[in-house]
């Protein structure tokens, strides 16, 4: 495999909390001579050492701050500041409105705020952000997701490779503009409940979009992973496939790992 292909490796897709061998939502997308730790759900900072060390990280993105996404920069903020790693900090941090603040109330245990800018240099995300880093390219959309800032994700490579994150959200123009025509959309499944795609929506979604290949994520507690492919199989006639924790897609070209 060309180590500089565009690839994203599933950390966990549990959703709400995680289970034995599924941490919650959480992936590492490489390529470009880089590591980006997209969406830190709880569970993911283990499973990323898997891959890659957390000093080996270029930046982190994150699509909201409910827990199941964003509660592992806790833990990370202490391992960035306290274990001793052998990097350049702070570290890039992209995320919603508020998500300095929301990591400071969570780790200050005093009258001092605590300094979680040394850890991570924060850069919040807006719609139509736009971000380099390395050889990737970084374009942020909001969508909808029961009236909290929440983004999805486009990572394009300078070959032509192409994959979207929705995050979570229900079905929206701006989530299908974003992914309009991208080799692999990887889509939450958490069911027909406001702020969220069903498997089915995310189907019909991925078909609008004419996207190259649907990888169901986040499916909900009440859902079979094999039900959600199969329910979102229905609305979109091309590929679609489960992110089972570890799998590895490499974007545009044959899977490998997993």
């Amino acid at each position: 495999m060309d180590d500089d292909a565009l690839r994203i490796t599933v950390l966990g897709s549990a959703t709400p909390f995680p289970r034995p061998g599924n941490a919650c939502s959480g992936y590492l997308v490489e390529g470009g001579g880089v590591r980006l730790w997209v969406d830190a759900g709880t569970g993911t900072l283990a499973e990323l050492q898997r891959y890659a060390a957390l000093g080996e990280i270029d930046a982190v993105w994150i699509s909201h701050l409910h827990a199941d996404h964003s509660a592992d920069l806790l833990t990370a903020s202490y391992g960035l500041l306290y274990a001793g790693l052998d990097l350049l900090l702070p570290l890039p941090l992209l995320g919603p409105p508020g998500i300095a603040a929301r990591l400071a109330a969570f780790l200050t245990n005093g009258p001092d705020r605590s300094p979680v800018e040394r850890a991570f240099r924060v850069e919040e995300l807006y719609d139509g952000h736009l971000a380099r880093i390395g050889g990737l390219t970084l374009r942020t959309r909001a969508v909808d997701h029961g009236g909290m800032p929440a983004f999805a994700l486009r990572v394009e490579d300078g070959g032509g490779a192409s994959l979207v994150y929705s995050g979570d959200c229900e079905p929206c123009d701006a989530l299908v503009e974003l992914a309009r025509e991208c080799d692999l959309f990887l889509c939450e499944s958490d069911g027909p409940v406001p702020g969220h795609h069903s498997a089915s929506q995310a189907g019909r979604s991925a078909a609008d979009a004419r996207v190259g290949r649907l990888v169901v994520t986040h499916v909900g507690p009440g859902t079979a992973p094999a039900d959600a492919v199969a329910l979102a199989a229905a609305a979109f006639p091309g590929d679609v496939v489960h992110a089972d924790p570890g799998r590895c897609f490499v974007v545009g070209r044959a899977e490998s790992g997993g």
